[in-house]
């Protein structure tokens, strides 16, 4: 017996909200929410890109960020993201999420007290609250979310709910936003 082959959009489970880290205005006709993890060097390539995005289609485009650690490939993956979330709390998500992107390869905790620091963030507050782990349950909400969303790997976008399987070059992201703003 046989079964006819299903074909189904992966839709993102979790609805954005407003304690997510988003950029870009509220109402913009275009959400891309990301999956990622600061250390996976395929983020960083769709970092790039995505900033672009957001400069070319700043009325278009809201970018939000959920963390995606694969820590058993990344070993600073976690720590990088409870930083980012520790900075969050301060109000600097988005200025240390860009630091740890443009840094990718200085991520273990020396460079990352000193990346804190030239931000002007408090590096032994922040050293401590990621030594605790006090913003592991936020970290773990996003990757749990990004599973019931069918995330498997980084980076994962998805443009208004829908998960977008297109390439991360600026043009493809440039059609992908285009295309959902004048459906």
């Amino acid at each position: 017996m046989t079964t006819p082959l299903q074909v189904t959009t992966a839709k993102l489970g979790i609805p954005v909200t407003e304690t997510d880290h988003a950029r870009g205005p509220v109402d913009a006709p275009v959400t891309i929410v990301e999956y990622g993890d600061f250390q996976c060097r395929f983020c960083g390539a769709a970092y790039r890109n995505l900033a672009e995005v957001l400069r070319q289609r700043a009325d278009t485009v809201r970018l939000v960020y959920r963390h995606f650690p694969i820590a058993n490939v990344h070993p600073y993956a976690e720590s990088a993201a409870e930083a980012a979330e520790a900075a969050g709390r301060r109000d600097r998500f988005w200025e240390l999420h860009d630091w740890l992107y443009e840094h990718q390869d200085q991520l273990d905790p020396v460079h990352l007290s000193l990346g804190v620091e030239q931000l002007g963030l408090p590096p032994d507050e922040i050293g401590a609250e990621v030594g605790r782990q006090a913003h592991a349950d936020r970290v773990r909400r996003d990757f749990v979310g990004g599973i019931r969303s069918g995330v498997s790997g980084t980076p994962t976008l998805f443009v208004n709910d829908t998960r977008y399987d297109g390439g991360y070059d600026l043009a493809e992201l440039l059609a992908a936003v285009d295309a959902a703003a004048n459906p």
